[in-house]
């Protein structure tokens, strides 16, 4: 069962955050980025966008005007020191849940398949 639309935007910080941690560039090259590399992801530019101006909001990130290319001026993103503090606590987390569901794994690949079928309660005669 494929994750929800909207759902994978939970983790879009840590990822635009790691993203931005291997080099500053601009919100389209970051969304780019994202699609080519997380198999299966999905979000629209808005999205990053949004997503960025909090992160720059909340420090984790800073910007600065290219203005050097040919073409309109890019607003480039650099990782802070708070946004390296930020992607070792989404680390940290995503460690935990990993753990988590590797648990959830190993449980149920261990049950018997008659365990992992669905069955009905015996109907009883009113």
């Amino acid at each position: 069962m494929p994750a929800k639309k909207g759902r994978q935007s939970r983790h879009l910080p840590a990822f635009i955050l790691l993203t931005v941690a291997e080099g500053p560039l601009h919100g389209g090259a970051i969304h780019s980025e994202l699609l080519r590399r997380i198999p299966g992801f999905t979000v629209d530019t808005g999205a990053v966008y949004r997503t960025l101006k909090i992160l720059e909001t909340d420090g984790e990130v800073e910007s600065s005007w290219d203005t050097a290319g040919s073409g309109p001026a890019r607003k480039i993103y650099r990782l802070t020191t708070a946004g390296a503090k930020k992607l070792e606590a989404w680390k940290t987390d995503i460690e935990y849940r990993l753990t988590i569901l590797r648990h959830f794994l190993t449980a149920y690949d261990q049950l018997k398949p008659d365990q992992a079928a669905t069955k009905e309660p015996p109907r009883t005669q009113a």
